[in-house]
């Protein structure tokens, strides 16, 4: 795997390579001594140029276990923040000897950007891209889903039928995007329910069933619900009436949460807003997969950083 920059180009036999090797990952975590010296003599720099301490303490958590050397790199108080451009800060890290860049951006499309034009040569990941994709958030769902679903069976599965709906704010969520491409690319039903004004316009070229009735919804017996942040930072126009209503309406309530299956789980992608989009009942519940969201990341970047630079290491030992 040379980068990571979406999943909507990535294939299903792709997708469960990455979610088995992340089980490898996860094995590996729960032993005594949890580093490995996989990745030792490489170094990963996390370029972030939004905030983000919970994605970027993953990747740093990931790299660190895996033995890379680790460079955070943010673009407040630093040359960015004075007018530095994309290209030079990209070759200044090339200098620098990067093997790896991951980055978070608030413009939509930085990351191809960066990995397709020459001025680098280090795997690129996407951590966040504007309002376009966050593909390892979407594996790690894909993994915790998974993982519910079929326990220690799970390695070399998709999710096919399983349903998936996800509410909240799909307009603003690159988060949303991610998980569309790829929980439909592993066989799952995904359903979108959000208020008319937090729909994307092109949402009918999408592979998804849209509903504007959370209740109607769960009735259908979701297997997943995936609850989102509301973004308001990103927000630039009422969408909604006011919070309180929003909460009413397309809330994870306590009453909602017990007309859900038995075994239906509730993931979010944190940080949550609790009251918002999910009540406390639900955060704190059996369902809830938040903190197994969190573990799996680790996991999972884990995975990718191994599949972005492992083989580049066995490419030079066969030429040396």
């Amino acid at each position: 795997m040379r980068h990571l920059l979406d999943t909507k180009t990535l294939d299903r036999q792709r997708a469960i390579a990455i979610l088995d090797v992340a089980e490898d990952m996860a094995g590996t975590q729960r032993r005594e001594v949890k580093k490995l010296p996989t990745l030792r003599g490489k170094t990963v720099v996390n370029l972030f140029f939004e905030d983000s301490t919970r994605t970027r303490i993953s990747f740093e958590a990931a790299a660190k276990r895996l033995s890379a050397d680790v460079i955070n790199f943010s673009a407040k108080g630093s040359s960015v923040s004075k007018g530095e451009s994309l290209q030079d800060t990209a070759q200044t890290l090339q200098a620098m000897g990067a093997d790896a860049v991951v980055i978070r951006h608030g413009a939509s499309g930085a990351p191809r950007t960066l990995a397709t034009s020459g001025w680098i040569t280090a795997g690129v990941v996407n951590a966040g891209d504007g309002t376009h994709e966050h593909p390892t958030q979407a594996l790690l769902d894909a993994f915790t889903i998974r993982k519910r679903r079929f326990g220690d069976d799970s390695r070399g599965l998709g999710l096919d039928g399983v349903r998936v709906t996800i509410v909240g704010d799909i307009l603003h969520s690159r988060v949303a995007r991610s998980n569309v491409w790829l929980l439909t690319t592993l066989g799952a039903d995904v359903t979108l329910v959000a208020p008319p004004t937090l729909i994307p316009q092109d949402v009918s070229n999408w592979p998804v069933t849209v509903d504007y009735d959370l209740d109607h919804a769960i009735a259908a017996g979701p297997d997943a619900v995936m609850m989102l942040r509301i973004q308001l930072e990103r927000m630039r126009a009422a969408y909604f009436p006011t919070e309180r209503e929003y909460a009413r309406v397309w809330g994870l309530s306590r009453q909602r949460v017990a007309a859900l299956p038995p075994d239906t789980m509730v993931l979010h992608p944190g940080p949550m807003n609790r009251g918002l989009e999910i009540a406390a009942e639900a955060a704190d519940s059996a369902r809830s997969t938040v903190l197994e969201q969190v573990t799996n990341g680790v996991s999972v970047r884990m995975a990718v950083l191994y599949l972005l630079l492992a083989g580049e290491r066995d490419d030079e030992r066969e030429d040396g």
